[in-house]
This record gives structure tokens, C-alpha cells and sequence, in this order.
């Protein structure tokens, strides 16, 4: 004959077997969770990374101080909204699963940091630089990046500015601190001046060719680069912050159009078989290196309403259309595409 258990022994036992069993299917549950996350791709489980289809900007809703990466659907669509939780830069570009930003540090003379991210975001390396954030640009393969600091002044309008243009192999680790030592040609010969400046760097989809503004006596030109034979040539003036079309035929650019005022430059395409040019149908004056979203549109950050923030217009690159306001507090656009 089995024993009765006193009740409060009999009690002891139940709650026992009631934590154990609790136990056991936290366990379980724990076990499943895991192996449906080891199922899926990292991408589908990932908060926030380079994802294809998806247009990233530097959120600016806050004042233009705070810039934090923030994506939207690369299609227009007003539905999928606006997710943050990126870094915060003052200059932003990605393409090919590499992300560069561009961060200020205190200090004076003003220093910075470009930061080389990957396909989540994270940081893979850190450079310290001097000067004030001005221009980044990352290949379509995501292996050469450039950057361009205002090493004095900190505006293209006027004549007392100095910049300072890098650019880093990711695939060698190999980094020219300072463009203004390439050989440089202009009207057939090879050229010499202390002044010249360059800036507004953008690489071909061979990782080797690459344009970029250089300005000198008061004139900018556009040079075409080789990044193996560590050459430029001029190819016409008045170019500026050149940016190259997907598929390697033209390249959007701001020209100056007036001299002297607040507003002078207007953005313009040039076809680098025929090398002539239209401007398209935005006449405001940008002042920024236009981002290609695909071979048809283009994307570029204007100054808002209120006067403290940027707002993304995109504009057709054809010259036919009109701008459309696209993404309000933003600046620094990159479209992440589906090929």
C-alpha cells in the first residue's frame, strides 16, 4: 500500500512538477526560436542593412546636425515609410554592399573620421581626417571609395576654399591621402600649379577609370583618371562634381551659369561619346554631387523651407520632366538597386 504524502509535501511536489514542466517547454520554445533564425538568411533577420531595392539618405528631420543613415523603398512608394537606425554622418554614399560616412569630430582645426562600413552597417575601418566633410562616392562593386574634405572654407560659391580628395582601394587596403599629386594633363601637356584642387570623385564599373572635378586659375575642368597608371586628363571645363550614369555613358555634373550670386550653378548631363550636353529640368541651383538611381533618374539634396534642413528631389535625367520632391528632411541619397 503506497503511503499518503502529508498535504504540504503533496503541495511541494505538484509545484515541482509544475516548474519543471515550465522549464521544459521554455526550452523547447528557445530551441525552435533558434533553429527558425539559423533557417533563415541573415538579410531577413537583420534590422537594418544594405538591402537591395532601397533608396538610403541621411536623415535630417531633426536639424541638420543630426544625419542619421535612414532607407525607404527605392520605387517611389510612399507606403513603406522611412526606417532609421543607421550611423549618423555628415556625408553619406553606398553601393555594392559598402557603406562610407563621413563623421565630424571636435576639435579645432575641424577634424573628421570616414568610416568604411559593410553590408550591415558595421564599421570595418576608421580614418582620421582634417577638415570638414564634403563629398563621398563608393564604386558600383563596393571596392573603391573617395572622399573629399574642405580642408579651408566650406563652400564651392566663393574663391577661398581648399579641398583635400582620398581615395581607398578596400579590396588592398592602399589609400592616396591627397589626389593633387597625380600627373596631370590639361590641353596636351602635363600640368604644374599650386593651386589646383580636386574634388567630386566617381569610378567607372571597372574599379580602375574614375572623373572628378579639378579647379585651377579659376577655372574647373572635368578629368578622366586612371587609377593604374595613376594619370588624369582634362576633358572639358566647366564641370563640376561629375557623376557617372550606371551604365558608364554620361555623367551628370553642376555647371556654373552665373557668376558672382548666391545661386550658380544648374544641373546638367553630358554624353561622354558625342561629350554634348542638356540640362535637365531643375532650375534651381544645386550645389551637390547628384546620385544616379538608376540610368534614368537622378537624385540631389536642395536646401528646405526652413532654412535648416535639406530636402531629396529627384529630377529626369533626359531633360524632360519636371522634379518631384522625394524624400523632405534629407540629404546624401544613394539608391541601393535589384541588380
Amino acid at each position: 500500500m503506497t503511503p499518503r504524502l502529508p498535504r504540504p509535501a503533496l503541495r511541494t511536489r505538484i509545484v515541482a512538477v509544475a516548474l519543471a514542466a515550465a522549464v521544459l517547454a521554455g526550452v523547447a520554445v528557445t530551441y525552435t526560436v533558434h533553429a527558425v533564425r539559423r533557417a533563415q538568411p541573415a538579410a531577413s533577420v537583420s534590422e537594418f542593412g544594405l538591402d537591395r531595392g532601397h533608396l538610403y539618405v541621411r536623415d535630417e528631420r531633426g536639424g541638420a546636425g543630426d544625419g542619421r543613415v535612414a532607407r525607404l523603398p527605392l520605387d517611389g512608394s510612399r507606403t513603406g515609410g522611412r526606417t532609421t537606425g543607421g550611423p549618423t554622418c555628415a556625408r553619406f554614399h553606398a553601393a555594392g554592399g559598402t557603406g562610407l560616412c563621413l563623421q565630424r569630430r571636435p576639435g579645432i582645426p575641424p577634424k573628421s573620421y570616414a568610416v568604411v562600413l559593410d553590408g550591415e552597417l558595421r564599421e570595418k575601418r576608421r580614418i582620421a581626417l582634417t577638415g570638414i566633410p564634403n563629398r563621398a562616392r563608393v564604386s558600383a562593386s563596393g571596392r573603391m571609395l573617395a572622399w573629399t574634405m574642405f580642408a579651408t572654407g566650406d563652400s564651392y560659391a566663393g574663391s577661398s576654399f581648399s579641398t583635400r580628395t582620398s581615395i581607398l582601394d578596400t579590396r588592398t587596403g592602399y589609400l592616396v591621402k591627397n589626389m593633387e599629386e597625380i600627373p596631370l594633363t590639361i590641353d596636351g601637356r602635363r600640368y604644374h600649379s599650386p593651386d589646383v584642387n580636386y574634388w567630386g570623385v566617381t569610378f567607372a564599373a571597372d574599379d580602375n577609370r574614375f572623373y572628378a572635378t579639378v579647379s585651377t586659375k579659376g577655372r574647373t575642368y572635368l578629368v578622366r583618371g586612371d587609377m593604374r597608371r595613376w594619370s588624369a586628363e582634362a576633358l572639358r571645363m566647366n564641370v563640376e562634381c561629375p557623376s557617372l550614369s550606371p551604365d558608364n555613358t554620361r555623367i551628370a555634373f553642376k555647371k556654373r551659369v552665373r557668376d558672382g550670386s548666391s545661386d550658380p550653378w544648374r544641373l546638367y548631363v553630358l554624353d561622354l561619346r558625342t561629350l554634348r550636353e542638356h540640362p535637365v529640368a531643375e532650375h534651381r541651383s544645386v550645389d551637390d554631387q547628384a546620385a544616379w538611381l538608376d540610368d534614368h533618374t537622378l537624385a540631389y539634396g536642395l536646401p528646405g523651407a526652413d532654412g535648416r534642413r535639406s530636402d531629396v528631389w529627384t529630377v529626369p535625367a533626359d531633360g524632360g520632366g519636371e522634379p518631384d520632391l522625394r524624400v523632405k528632411g534629407a540629404s546624401s541619397p544613394a539608391g541601393v538597386g535589384r541588380r
